[in-house]
């Protein structure tokens, strides 16, 4: 049973054991409570009607962020799957990760950063110079052939 439902119940039971609600003080107390119970049960309808749409709309939301989730996590997966043979050296794109000593943040730098000798880092705002010592950029030390097979056999070692 509703809630509107038990209000009908209650109207009608007050109706039937025929209480004086023009004259009594009661019967005005009564008819006015039970009015009072009528809008809140058709509030609280409302209410439920409107989870229910809202939830609807929710799922709806929910499918339309899965799908697009999928296509660009799948599209990342694919670019992980390249990176693959060339995680090392980043591939032909000529980017490199340093880690900055002041914060620690990890920053991926290009060719011609890597070239200035200096960065800023974008989160503390610090500058500091690269180091460009023997160590290959796989962390192989002073070796011409990392041996990660990615044939960085190019890179310039100074011994």
């Amino acid at each position: 049973m509703t809630i509107s439902e038990k209000v009908a119940y209650l109207k009608g039971l007050a109706e039937g054991l025929n209480i004086d609600t023009e004259k009594s003080k009661e019967g005005k107390l009564l008819n006015v409570i039970i009015g009072i119970l009528e809008e809140i049960g058709m509030s609280i309808e409302d209410l439920e009607e409107n989870t229910v749409a809202l939830g609807e709309e929710i799922d709806a939301i929910s499918d339309d962020l899965a799908d697009v989730e999928k296509a660009v996590y799948e599209d990342e997966d694919d670019e992980d799957d390249e990176d693959d043979d060339d995680d090392c050296c980043y591939g032909d794109d000529d980017f490199f990760e340093t880690e900055c000593p002041n914060c620690g943040e990890t920053l991926v730098i290009d060719e011609s950063v890597l070239d200035e000798g200096v960065i800023q880092c974008p989160s503390c705002k610090q500058k500091f110079a690269l180091d460009l010592s023997d160590d290959c950029c796989c962390g192989d030390e002073g070796e011409d052939d990392c041996g990660c097979g990615c044939g960085c056999e190019d890179h310039d070692h100074e011994d």
